[in-house]
């Protein structure tokens, strides 16, 4: 969450439970969108909204931020974010809430969580409460049990209490509704602490307790509980390891699997703003070992820290405040995670109106130890293969002409190219173009061995100036002399994913038209590479129907 964009919002007079009107605003999509109330989303959903994405998640209307929520259980995916229902920037928080079989297939469900007395509700996670620790289901129906933060930013400014603190609602329905503890909060921060949130939470078998990642300032607390009602504080982590170019926001601690020993190491994902490795938002990743009480980094990956800097999840500049399901089936075995496809430097400017946000791709994380240390791999989950349609390539003699495609068989498509690794000062990469002479680029540098994302003349960029004046790089983690990339469009969006998810890039573009043709180039000529295809990608069918708001 971007601090200043919270307190200039909140003093303007958004921070209590009352939520105000906002006037009709026009944006790039030509629609007018009007402030508070249910039904005045209606009519922008049969309106043109030539870059809602056709296969990322996207609220139904109005303003979407982080991930919350994550949860499996009884067949669905659960994905809960931060929604403001009657805005399309940032405002009091409420939990959005959308339900899939798939992660791809969304349903929207009624707001689960809105402001109060204590406050907005902001970022937060849900569990199954298995053994009902909580008391608030039974052993024949463990309950849903969300933990969240409050921030209250009326008390912050009257010096009355520290504005964050943690709390819990349940849902005995299979998260079809949600209730509020009585006895929330269930854990305040201390009297000077600012920042004091984002709690995710997961059951640790050997200790037998509800453990909490909470993130304060700059550096992570752990916390344990018996019952997700009474914590106790463990350990911290972090003061002066890692990226601190910002505030630290929406931990992950999480077991995951070395594929190359079998073996078990603990995942730290930490979000950070600004600061990341190509300005603005990201989010970082450390590697090491939790015994019940301590999260100590592995002697590998801290001396990685020291020679390489910063692991960064993904290097493009549009995925933060990531996290992963929880209650993943063993028999799955999956980390699934999923992130928010945006950055704070212009998240609130992007040129949509009628909504304003997405997700990035849902993905699997693996874990690889190589040579020169950790390495963490992000694939697409699987299910989307369920949407891959029609495949092009070009033929043998026309290879260097590269494909022009119509419709929306480029817009919404997966592009592979694999090729030899460049050698000298030479450049690759595909470039997706229209008939407007805008163009995105993306590649590698035989020079200096690093991938780059180039979207300064990609499309609309006059809404920011911090939107694409500079490239964008990000290092190649393989060793292989075979480069292997895949490119997924989807409107408003391209996600890299090269070397098998090795090296990860997502970037919001905004083409004043669809891209209709993709190149193979180096150093600017037409080549042809080893393979090169072009996967048609259908839509989901995202439900678009307005979520209704519970009673508070």
């Amino acid at each position: 969450m971007n601090a200043s964009l919270i307190r200039s919002v909140m003093m303007a007079g958004l921070a209590g439970p009352l939520l105000m009107a906002v006037p009709a605003t026009q944006g790039a999509e030509g629609v007018a969108h009007s402030g508070h109330g249910n039904t005045a989303a209606a009519p922008e959903l049969i309106q043109p909204q030539p870059y809602r994405p056709a296969y990322h998640f996207t609220p139904p209307h109005a303003w979407m931020n982080d991930p919350n929520g994550m949860v499996y259980y009884k067949g669905l995916y659960h994905l809960f974010y931060q929604f403001h229902p009657y805005s399309n920037v940032w405002g009091p928080m409420h939990w959005g809430h959308a339900t899939s079989p798939d992660m791809i297939h969304w349903t929207h469900q009624p707001i689960a969580l809105a402001p109060d007395e204590l406050g907005a509700i902001f970022s937060g996670s849900v569990v199954v409460d298995w053994k009902n620790t909580s008391g608030f289901g039974t052993a024949d129906n463990p309950p849903l049990v969300a933990i969240f933060t409050y921030h209250n930013e009326a008390d912050r400014l009257a010096g009355k209490r520290p504005p964050q603190s943690q709390a819990l609602a349940y849902s005995s329905d299979n998260g079809a509704s949600w209730t509020k503890y009585a006895g929330n909060p269930v854990l305040k921060a201390a009297p000077d602490q600012g920042d004091f949130r984002d709690p995710k939470v997961r059951w640790h078998e050997a200790s037998q307790s509800w453990i909490m990642s909470l993130a304060v300032g700059d550096h992570v607390e752990f916390h344990a509980s018996p019952d997700l009602k009474q914590w106790h504080l463990l350990s911290q982590f972090g003061k002066n390891v890692g990226a601190h170019g910002g505030v630290w926001e929406c931990p992950d601690l999480l077991p995951i699997r070395v594929a190359e020993t079998g073996g078990q190491k603990w995942m730290l994902l930490l979000s950070i703003n600004p600061g990341g490795p190509n300005g603005g938002s990201a989010t970082q990743f450390f590697i090491g070992d939790f015994d019940g009480r301590n999260f100590v980094l592995d002697p590998a990956f801290a001396s990685q820290l020291e020679q390489d800097g910063p692991q960064w999840i993904d290097w493009g500049r549009d995925n933060y405040a990531g996290v992963t399901w929880s209650d993943v089936p063993a028999a799955d075995g999956r980390v699934l995670m999923l992130g928010w496809m945006s950055n704070w430097d212009y998240a609130t400017k992007v040129p949509t109106s009628a909504w304003r946000s997405g997700m990035t791709l849902p993905r699997e994380l693996q874990l690889h130890r190589q040579a020169q240390g950790y390495v963490l791999h992000s694939l697409p989950v699987r299910e989307l293969d369920a949407l891959k349609g029609r495949i092009s390539q070009p033929q043998t003699a026309t290879a260097t002409e590269g494909l022009s495609l119509s419709g929306r068989a480029l817009e919404q498509s997966e592009t592979y190219v694999e090729f030899s690794l460049p050698g000298g000062n030479s450049k690759a990469y595909l470039e997706f173009s229209n008939a407007q002479g805008e163009a995105y680029k993306v590649g590698l540098d035989g020079q200096t061995g690093r991938y780059f994302s180039d979207r300064r003349q990609a499309g609309r960029k006059d809404f920011s100036e911090q939107f694409a004046s500079k490239l964008h790089t990000a290092p190649r983690h393989a060793q292989s002399a075979v480069v292997r990339m895949r490119v997924y469009l989807d409107r408003n969006s391209a996600e890299l994913f090269a070397d098998d998810g090795a090296t990860l890039m997502s970037e919001l573009i905004f083409p004043s038209a669809p891209y209709t043709q993709v190149r193979f180039l180096v150093d600017g000529q037409a080549a042809q590479p080893a393979a090169f295809t072009v996967t048609e990608i259908g839509s989901s069918q995202t439900s678009m129907q307005t979520p209704a708001e519970p009673a508070r």
